[in-house]
């Protein structure tokens, strides 16, 4: 549920201009308000307005709102496409990507467009104060989000030399930029979140970007930097120093039911999430829709996944054995989002047991075995009463990615995983006709769309399309 007063949330959010000319690239669009860049953000309520505008945008079906996360599942060995499906994101089951494809052209569109809206924000001429550089703040987190999902879906993300996507800073309407490398990039989205870390001094609650989350973000980017050191630093800032709480098992069935984001005074788990609330979702599109048996119920867990959890352990409970009528029987159901009427299911994007599950395996690649096992165990202890690890080397690694892949499935976490540690995905179980998609792939990551392509003769495209 979205706490964020959105009584004026359509002022200077037409996008009119978006649809008037399709053969326009996504990368040199005008203002959204249709303003001279320099004054479209002219006073502060203009900002606030203009930052929710923001916010609406990774709300989309081709962001948050769906697409991200199902790509981070089903691309990979968590869940798979029900026999009986109302055909959406079948490209992805069976790896059959083209350059044509509605959603990474969704996505990709969608992504620029956030962008765009964060630069009217953050290019803005008002002079700071603390609200000011707060909204900034956000307008910078919220920037670095949306490139850190375009760096690892359309760019070899684990080279810094390869080409990565067009970094596009500011209002340019005879930009056709080419590709800055994924080392460029990764550069950006750490300076935005340097900045957004200081620049933010509230918390609005867990619907909109504060520090911590930003500093969560960082955490997480550096991770999949392989700068273990700096994710180790950044994680220990948010445990030590957020005032965030882990969700304890007690708390793990009730987390789930509930739709509604966190009030600025809750510091429960949740650091930042894309909201949904009765008014403000996008309707069937949602992402509950594709596991709900209410809904559409395409996407299935894999029983392999499934035996991943204990009985002990309190996450078994978010996957039912059932069956879904004229097809797979049984079938194991995602129990993640469960509402699907009214009030929809928020997104998590940052959660405490992500950045306990960096802060581990950041300490266990920098030799310090001994803490990541306390933030590992610490997490752990609050999953499952009965285990405890006290594995060491490479076995303690392999122990913090299996956790992340329980702690965070149906999340969109474990495609991204795969590539960041050069895996190759092996689908065991399930209903799957691709069931390996080797590291070396072409497709582990996107096609740059046709449409940009015809748009802008200066954007190359990825080896294999």
């Amino acid at each position: 549920m979205k706490r964020f007063n959105h009584k004026i949330v359509v002022l200077g959010i037409l996008i009119t201009s978006f649809l008037s000319s399709c053969k326009d690239s996504f990368l040199e669009l005008s203002p959204y308000t249709q303003i001279p860049n320099e004054a479209a953000v002219a006073t502060e309520a203009d900002m606030l307005v203009a930052l929710r505008g923001a916010y609406s945008q990774i709300r989309s079906a081709n962001l948050y709102g769906r697409t991200i996360p199902v790509i981070g599942d089903l691309g990979a060995d968590n869940v798979f496409l029900s026999s009986r499906n109302s055909g959406r994101y079948f490209a992805f089951d069976q790896y059959i990507i083209t350059t044509n494809n509605a959603d990474y052209e969704g996505f990709w569109n969608n992504a620029y467009t956030g962008i765009l809206r964060a630069n009217n924000i953050i290019n803005s001429k008002l002079a700071d104060n603390a609200n000011v550089l707060q909204l900034k703040g956000e307008a910078y987190a919220l920037r670095a989000l949306l490139y850190f999902n375009l760096l690892r879906s359309f760019s070899q993300s684990t080279d810094g030399s390869k080409e990565g996507v067009p970094l596009v800073l500011s209002y340019n309407p005879t930009l056709k930029p080419s590709r800055n490398t994924v080392q460029e990039v990764y550069a950006q989205i750490q300076a935005d979140l340097d900045k957004a870390y200081t620049s933010m001094t509230v918390n609005n609650g867990s619907a909109r970007f504060s520090k911590y989350a930003a500093r969560a973000l960082a955490a997480k980017v550096a991770l999949y930097q392989a700068d273990y050191e700096k994710a180790l630093t950044y994680a220990t800032d948010v445990i030590t120093n957020g005032g965030f709480t882990l969700l304890t098992a007690s708390g793990v069935a009730s987390y789930w039911a509930n739709p509604a984001s966190n009030a600025s005074t809750v510091k429960t788990e949740t650091l930042f999430e894309v909201s949904a609330d009765a008014v403000l979702n996008v309707g069937t599109d949602e992402l509950g829709y594709i596991y709900n048996q209410a809904g559409y119920g395409d996407l299935l867990a894999n029983e392999e996944l499934y035996k991943l959890y204990a009985d002990t352990d309190v996450r078994k409970k978010l996957i039912v054995i059932g069956s879904r009528a004229q097809a797979e029987n049984p079938a194991y159901i995602v129990n993640k989002y469960q509402n699907v009427a009214g009030d929809r299911d928020d997104k998590k994007v940052l959660r405490m047991s992500e950045v306990y599950l960096i802060a581990a395996e950041a300490a266990a690649r920098t030799n310090k075995e001994a803490d990541a096992l306390k933030y590992l165990n610490t997490l752990v202890a609050q999953r499952d009463s009965a285990l405890v690890y006290s594995s060491s080397g490479a076995t303690l690694i392999e122990n913090i990615i299996t956790e992340r892949r329980k702690e965070l499935a149906f999340e969109g976490d474990r495609f991204y995983d795969l590539n960041r540690l050069k895996r190759d995905i092996v689908r065991v179980g399930g209903r799957y006709s691709v069931r390996s998609i080797p590291f070396s792939s072409n497709f582990r990551i996107g096609p740059i769309p046709q449409s940009e392509r015809n748009a802008n003769p200066n954007i190359s495209q990825n080896a294999g399309y």
